[in-house]
């Protein structure tokens, strides 16, 4: 065999392999008198088949799949001989047919870089810690119980916390929404769901009140022809039902699979849910901040570009509907902040390999127990997992970056964070 390797571009490679035509010819042969001897055909007893009946069947195949097995163990000869380092599955080009008795392909590809030395004693990393308290406790049974409340219908003014239903139309200059009639809706005022200036014009009104009042949409309003706009609004109450919270007994806590009705118990399960949720927000905000850390320290490195093309459009797919592929302009917008995820990425993988950190399985065995824990039926999720390479591949990785973030944690310029549950809870930047 014989190959060379030319560099087409900072990591992209283009490997030229050239063998034995005599070889291709020799794995053909055996293939198919191998065919003879297994394959059963009409007409002909096992093991009878004709190698001549077996070429003019199955010729094409077996040609095509000698060649295909010929290419990927060359490829790998070549790679480990070269010291390459693939980051996909290289494009062949080749017409698979002999010349001046060797078959030739091409094999483009781009390969993992040239890391740097990855010093970590000097980066200086702010480590959460936090713990579960008994107010976090109450306050997430509180949180359960607004969840699960009722609302009973009132005759008296509307106030904070009251679901309201009204119908209403919207009109600023020459537009009215709707067009005609009234728009109906509801939402619990306080809540959020509505925005402060119509949460304040709903406040203190009785069903089968009518009224009107001006309204300040804010910029950001779903209907562009209402957004950043003062409009007049014409109300019409329908009713008002207030909220009726459950009490926290036996019959409360049976909805959440504690059957026996035991409070105490009831809580216990509520402190390890919390403490799992925590647990698991702590690490990723220690793992964000390792890889933006290193990113930033490594910002010159060079990456494969199809890696960073990949995570541009897995970043930009979150800003379009489920099953749509995002635009070429929200993929651009995005590759910026993907270029850094991906340094990030192969520091992690370079650093895991360099320490030789070996993956901890009672962690990976911990992580699928937390993950399943939270579906109604958790051995059916492990059962999954350890029946999908890929699911089970995904994990993997993932608990080797929190193994890598702490190993850096361990190893740099590190002080401790001190934070409330809430604190940790909270998104970074809110």
């Amino acid at each position: 065999m014989q190959f060379s390797v030319e560099n087409v571009g900072k990591l992209e490679r283009k490997l030229t392999v050239k063998f034995p035509a005599e070889r291709f010819e020799t794995q053909v042969s055996a293939r198919i008198a191998e065919m003879s001897r297994t394959v059963r055909l009409k007409g002909f007893r096992p093991g009878k088949v004709p190698a001549t009946v077996i070429q003019q069947r199955f010729g094409a195949q077996v040609r095509g799949e000698v060649l295909s097995d010929l290419i990927g163990s060359t490829l790998r000869e070549a790679f480990d001989k070269e010291n390459l380092r693939p980051v996909a599955n290289p494009a062949i080009d080749t017409t698979g047919k002999p010349e001046n008795g060797e078959i030739a392909y091409t094999a483009t590809f781009e390969v993992m870089p040239e890391f740097p030395e990855i010093d970590v004693a000097a980066l200086e990393i702010a480590r959460p810690v936090a713990e579960v308290t008994d107010a976090d406790i109450e306050k997430m049974i509180e949180t359960l119980r607004q969840q699960r409340r009722s609302f009973d219908e009132v005759e008296r003014a509307s106030a904070e916390g009251d679901f309201a239903m009204f119908e209403y139309a919207a009109a600023t200059g020459d537009y009215r929404f709707p067009a005609e009639g009234l728009e109906r809706a509801g939402s619990v005022i306080g809540s959020g769901t509505l925005f402060k200036a119509l949460d304040a014009a709903l406040t203190g009104r009785k069903a089968g009140e009518e009224f009107e009042a001006d309204i300040e949409f804010p910029a950001d309003f779903r209907n562009e022809q209402l957004a950043g706009k003062t409009a007049k609004v014409s109300f019409n109450i329908i009713k008002v039902q207030e909220p009726k919270l459950p009490e926290v007994d036996g019959e409360f806590v049976k909805l959440f699979g504690i059957n026996d009705g035991n409070l105490d118990n009831f809580r216990k399960e509520v402190r390890a849910n919390l403490e799992r949720e925590l647990k698991a927000a702590l690490m990723g905000r220690l793992k964000s901040q390792v890889a933006e850390k290193l990113a930033q320290t490594h910002s010159e490195l060079e990456v494969p570009n199809l890696m960073v093309q990949a995570e541009a459009r897995n970043l930009a797919a979150g800003s379009v509907p489920r099953g749509q592929q995002p635009p070429p302009q929200l993929v651009d917008a995005a590759t910026p902040a993907a270029r850094m995820r991906v340094i990030a990425g192969l520091l992690m993988g370079e650093i895991a390999r360099k320490q030789e950190l070996k993956l901890d399985r009672t962690r990976l065995a911990e992580q699928l127990a937390a993950i399943a824990s939270t579906y109604e039926e958790p051995e059916k999720v492990i059962e999954l997992y350890n029946g999908d390479p890929q699911l089970m591949s995904g994990l993997q990785n993932r608990v080797m970056e929190d193994q890598v973030a702490e190993w850096v944690a361990e190893h740099g310029k590190t002080t401790v964070q001190n934070l409330s549950f809430d604190e940790v809870m909270r998104p970074v930047g809110a």
